[in-house]
């Protein structure tokens, strides 16, 4: 921009004030339409007898063949380039019809074709000569590549699946830096676009596209790179088929996307290159992934994930309820609930025991307090009768024979005792 900009500025400036006074309009003077201005100059050219029939010798350059049957293509040297059309019924009548790169003398006659205010070579017969240079260079230069390996398979590198930083090498003002900006815009706008421009055509676009290479290159945080230019005839496209582009595109430290041209045409970059996309449009859809496409399989993807964690959840559910059953039945409160029903139950069966064993005692107890109470001395006492018994050993006296004059005595009474001495002993019968 800025160099249209400055070359509009001096046009002007080179114009000035008296040139343009010049040129300013008069209602006096003959103008005249673009097709009469056409039609002049066809009457020029088609009057010209030397240009009426011609030999041109040059190389056959973007050759074509309409569905018509009329064939087009250029005729070129190193100093210029010749459009050519030659019809079907010419076409018809040849033993071949020249191919990109043959060098061929071909007879015909120069006319202008008014629709698109050109002149273009006519050509009714065409004879080839051998292989032109320019196609010649091409191929040994392509073949001498090869042989070194750099359109090996095994060198080229995958290119990122998700690309966050991508360097386009093209020309700013050219129409392919925006188709790739909007097919990046459309499909990826998470990356970051880092333009390192360069003429895409001329005698400076071979240097200028390795210097732009390199700038990306001394960046180092490019994750792909997308040399790019529209379409255009081969001598358009010369500057993709140096070998110092070459070398730079294969010597790049990020892998590199190629997209020169249309579907039908190569370069030597494209062969070079990581990946050959057939135009700018498709090197930069190429490089990144389609975000609709994405969003639809991270729709699929969630959809999938839910019903997988519904899955798992409706599992999960049923392994703890069936767990929460075998926990019922291993319930260690259940156990510990049996145990204290048992131990209730021991109890009172202990208690019932006791209680009858106790009843027992009891009982047995009041039979011997019975009989203790029938055998009781004192009883015996009541009736009238009494112990006696050693006063001083407390020996109870069961016979007189115990018994001696002067002992005392204790004699115990129903509801006493007494003291008393022994004056007589009288031995019974």
């Amino acid at each position: 921009m800025d160099a249209t900009w400055f070359l509009h500025q001096t046009i002007i400036k080179k114009r000035g004030p008296g040139l343009q006074a010049e040129l300013c309009y008069n209602d006096r003077m003959e103008v005249k339409s673009v097709t009469q201005v056409t039609q002049y100059i066809k009457t020029l050219f088609d009057g010209d007898e030397e240009l009426g029939d011609l030999w041109v010798e040059g190389e056959v350059s973007s050759f074509s063949r309409a569905s018509s049957g009329h064939c087009y293509f250029s005729l070129k040297d190193i100093g210029s380039e010749l459009r050519c059309v030659m019809w079907r019924t010419q076409a018809q009548r040849l033993l071949f019809l020249p191919g990109q790169g043959d060098w061929v003398t071909a007879h015909g006659y120069v006319s202008v074709y008014e629709r698109g205010g050109v002149y273009q070579f006519y050509v009714d017969a065409v004879h080839r000569r051998g292989v032109g240079a320019l196609w010649q260079a091409f191929q040994e230069l392509r073949d001498r590549l090869q042989a070194e390996g750099l359109f090996d398979e095994a060198r080229k590198r995958p290119l990122p699946e998700w690309p966050r930083r991508i360097g386009v090498v093209t020309s700013p003002t050219g129409a392919a830096f925006r188709d790739i900006l909007n097919v990046l815009r459309t499909r990826y706008a998470l990356a970051h676009v880092v333009l390192s421009p360069s003429p895409v055509q001329g005698v400076l676009a071979p240097l200028g596209l390795v210097r732009a290479v390199q700038r990306l290159d001394e960046l180092g945080d490019i994750d792909v790179v997308i040399v790019a230019r529209g379409g255009g005839s081969p001598e358009d496209l010369a500057a993709f088929n140096d070998e110092r582009v070459a070398r730079a595109v294969a010597g790049c430290r990020a892998p590199v996307a190629s997209g020169v041209g249309h579907e039908t045409d190569f370069t030597i970059t494209d062969f070079v290159a990581d990946l050959r996309a057939p135009t700018p449009s498709a090197a930069a859809a190429a490089v990144v992934p389609d975000a609709r496409r994405l969003l639809a399989q991270i729709g699929e993807t969630v959809r999938r994930l839910t019903l997988l964690v519904n899955e798992r959840i409706a599992g999960w559910r049923e392994l703890l309820a069936r767990e929460e059953r075998l926990l019922g039945l291993h319930d260690p409160r259940r156990a510990l609930a049996e145990q204290r029903q048992r131990l209730d139950d021991l109890v009172r069966r202990a208690t019932s025991a006791v209680q009858h064993h106790l009843s027992l005692a009891r009982m047995r107890l009041d039979g011997c307090q019975a009989r203790l109470e029938a055998l009781n001395p004192r009883l015996v006492l009541g009736r009238g009768y009494a112990v006696v018994q050693d006063k001083l050993s407390g020996t109870i006296i069961k016979s007189a024979s115990r018994a001696w004059p002067g002992q005392e005595l204790r004699i115990d009474v129903h509801d006493g005792h007494l003291g008393a001495k022994v004056t007589e002993v009288d031995p019974g019968p």
